[in-house]
This record gives C-alpha cells, sequence and structure tokens, in this order.
C-alpha cells in the first residue's frame, strides 16, 4: 500500500517523463490513453483529499472556506467547486466511486453524474432511497459507456427527473422556478460571457422577446440583414436593457445605467465599473446619448467633474427626433428602440438641437463611430448616411431609412 510519501516518487518519474519526435502512431495513442487514465486518477485522489481537507477542517482553521483555500493552492475556481462536489457525493454514490478509483471515469463525467442524481432526487415528491438512488446512478453510467458527454449525461437525468416527477407527483425541472440561474464573468478579452438556466415561464418571456427584438432587417440598400443570428441576439439583448433602462415614456431620455471614469489626464484610459478600460472610440459613442454618466476623475480616483445632462436630447427633443425620422434612419428599427446620435459629436462642440441629431438603434450607432459609415444632415434637415469604402467605393449618399423612396433625382430643392 502506499503512502502520501510516495507521492514524491510520482511526481519526480513524471517530471522526467518524455516522448521522442519520432514516436509512431499506435505509441502515441496508447500514451495519451494511459495519460487519460492518470488524469482520471489523479482528479479521483484529489477529490478524497478534499474530503479529507474538509473532514479535518484545515480551511476554518486558515479563516477560509475550502473553496478558497483550493485557488489559494493553484486550482482555478471551477475545478476547486468540482472537486468539493465530487467529495461531498461520494459516500452516498459508492458504485460511482468505485469506477473513478479504477481510472475509468473523468471527474467531468462524475460530477455530471452525482449532479444528475441530486436533480432527480429534487424532481422527487419523496425522498429516493438506496435501491432508487443505485438504479439511477446505473442509468447514467451506462448512458457515460455508451460514449456520452457530460452534458449528455446532463439531459439524461432532467428526463429522468421528468419522469420521477410524473411518477410522484413532484415539480418537473422546466416549472421549477428555484432552479433559475444567471452567471456572467468576464473573460480574458474583456468580452462579458453569459449563461442562463431558466425554466419554461421565464424562458418563454426571453425567447418571445428575442424573437421580437432580433427580427432580421434590411441592409440600406435593401439587401438582407448582414448579420449572422447570434449577432441579431445579442443586439436585441442590447435593446431589452435599453427598454428596461427608460422610463415609460419612450421618447424621454434614458435613466442613467453605465457610469463611466475617465482620468483627466489620461483620457484613453477612461474605464467601466465591471467591463473595465476601454477606448477612446467606445468613450464617444457612450457620450454620445446613451444611459450613461461621465465621471472626470483624478489620479486618485475622485470625480472633479460630472457629466451634465445637456449632453443628452431631452424628452421634448427626442420626441421631434421621433416625429421626424419615425425610425432608426439606417436600418428602420422602430424609434422606442433607438438612441439619440450627436451628428457632430458633443465632446467636439456639437449641440444638443435638432439639426445636429438622428436616431440610430444601438447596432447602426456602433456602425457610425467604429465602421465607417457618417451621417450628415442634408439641405431638406433631414438626416443623411454615407456609407464607407467597403459598402460602396463612391461612398453616394443613402437617405434615411423612412425617406427611402428619395433619391437624388428627385430631392427636393435646397433652401
Amino acid at each position: 500500500m502506499r503512502t502520501p510519501g510516495d507521492l514524491t516518487s510520482i511526481t519526480d518519474s513524471l517530471r522526467e517523463l518524455r516522448f521522442d519526435d519520432d514516436l509512431s502512431g499506435r505509441a502515441a495513442f496508447d500514451a495519451m490513453t494511459t495519460l487519460v487514465t492518470l488524469r482520471n486518477l489523479i482528479d479521483h485522489h484529489a477529490a478524497t483529499v478534499v474530503g479529507h481537507l474538509d473532514r479535518l477542517g484545515v480551511a476554518r482553521d486558515h479563516g477560509r472556506k475550502l473553496s478558497e483555500l483550493l485557488i489559494v493552492m493553484g486550482l482555478a475556481p471551477a475545478v476547486a467547486t468540482r472537486l468539493i462536489r465530487i467529495a461531498t457525493a461520494r459516500e452516498k454514490l459508492p458504485t460511482l466511486a468505485a469506477h473513478a478509483a479504477d481510472g475509468a471515469i473523468s471527474a467531468e463525467h462524475v460530477d455530471a453524474v452525482g449532479k444528475g442524481v441530486d436533480h432527480v432526487g429534487k424532481r422527487s415528491a419523496e425522498p429516493i432511497d438506496d435501491v432508487a438512488r443505485l438504479n439511477i446512478v446505473t442509468e447514467l453510467l451506462a448512458h457515460f459507456f455508451s460514449g456520452a458527454t457530460p452534458a449528455d449525461i446532463g439531459k439524461r437525468a432532467r428526463r429522468l427527473g421528468n419522469q420521477v416527477a410524473e411518477d410522484t407527483g413532484g415539480l418537473p425541472a422546466s416549472e421549477d422556478r428555484n432552479l433559475n440561474t444567471l452567471t456572467h464573468d468576464v473573460d480574458g478579452d474583456g468580452r462579458l460571457q453569459v449563461r442562463a438556466d431558466l425554466n419554461t415561464e421565464v424562458g418563454e418571456k426571453f425567447s418571445a422577446a428575442m424573437e421580437e427584438l432580433a427580427a432580421p432587417r434590411p441592409e440600406p440598400d435593401g439587401s438582407p440583414d448582414a448579420r449572422s443570428t447570434e449577432r441579431r441576439h445579442a443586439d436585441a439583448l442590447e435593446a431589452l436593457l435599453d427598454i428596461a433602462a427608460r422610463s415609460g415614456d419612450a421618447a424621454s431620455a434614458p435613466r442613467h445605467q453605465l457610469l463611466v471614469s475617465v482620468p483627466a489626464d489620461t483620457p484613453d484610459l477612461a474605464e467601466l465599473p465591471f467591463m473595465g478600460s476601454i477606448t477612446e472610440a467606445m468613450l464617444r459613442t457612450l457620450t454620445c446619448d446613451t444611459t450613461a454618466t461621465v465621471a472626470i476623475v483624478d489620479g486618485e480616483a475622485v470625480p472633479m467633474e460630472m457629466s451634465k445632462d445637456k449632453r443628452l436630447f431631452p424628452a421634448h427633443l427626442r420626441k421631434a427626433l421621433h416625429k421626424r425620422d419615425e425610425c432608426c434612419i439606417k436600418c428602420g428599427v422602430a424609434a422606442t428602440r433607438c438612441q439619440g446620435h450627436h451628428i457632430v459629436h458633443w465632446a467636439d462642440g456639437g449641440i444638443t438641437v435638432l439639426d445636429n441629431g438622428c436616431l440610430l438603434c444601438p447596432s447602426c450607432h456602433a456602425d457610425i463611430h467604429h465602421n465607417g459609415w457618417q451621417v450628415i444632415m442634408g439641405h431638406d434637415r433631414h438626416p443623411w448616411l454615407i456609407p464607407p469604402v467597403a459598402v460602396d467605393p463612391h461612398r453616394r449618399p443613402i437617405p434615411a431609412h423612412n425617406r427611402r423612396t428619395l433619391n437624388l433625382d428627385n430631392l427636393p430643392a435646397a433652401a
């Protein structure tokens, strides 16, 4: 029987392990198979030791939670959480633990089976007994050995849970609001990753909103919507956030939703509280007419000046924009989903008046600030679009969406 002291020699052996460049395909396959088993065994033993750490109260003795201790030791948060779940479940699931001890199943699959058993148990109106628990484990393990992924095991568990709910009078997972979760984290590229798990009712509300707000709309030249489905859904989510930020009057200025901190001496280091640093181009977009408050801060991050609401289009001007433009001047989306855009930017001395404004939805607003599109005010006192060279090498003006029946030949005479 090996002792924890043997881990040192095992670790040294792994450090000395080398694979020659002339390794054959078969040898590489066999080596990888062995390494997968070794990884499974290491994760199994790690979960075992995590259980001992919990039982001995090591984390508590250091004034930490067990997950915090594991993270400090070098584990990623998701891995630490998974090992704790496995350690907690192993006593109730000896069959699963035995397969893990053989190195036959990965920690991800072990965790999926454990979560699956827990899920089915919660769906039952009555506590499940050891026999029922063993049957669930056996079925989920059989699913694993048939080649199922952790996600597949989760889906199978949900089906089993629904069956148990029907048989015992429990609540189906699809209808259980207590299971609803929404997580969001900023990734290494500074982008927000969002994942939601919603019951049928909330999911239907979300899907209905996406169906309406993410509907394709033609490009200014009449061609089909160039956005992907995923991009349309992301734009729809932004529209939902903008709608939520507004008061009951759709034409009124939005409530403040964002706080932008701009160092007085280094405006290129502007940042948002949650998402971090932004570019100067993004700063211009946010300060155009959106739900942002801009704080000019000194070197100690103390606010020196707060942006004035005069940069935003007030209610009477927004109503005038709604009356004149009727919709987004580029794509035609409803005016209630649009932002007011300063044709001459407010930061460049542009004033907040009707002749210096137009309606743009968030997606088209980004095109103006980032993708080479321009807006000019015509002699007819209506906004016109100038496409980038990539769209039209001649950069011919395009009338606002609500005036697309006009062309350069029947343009009203200049005043």
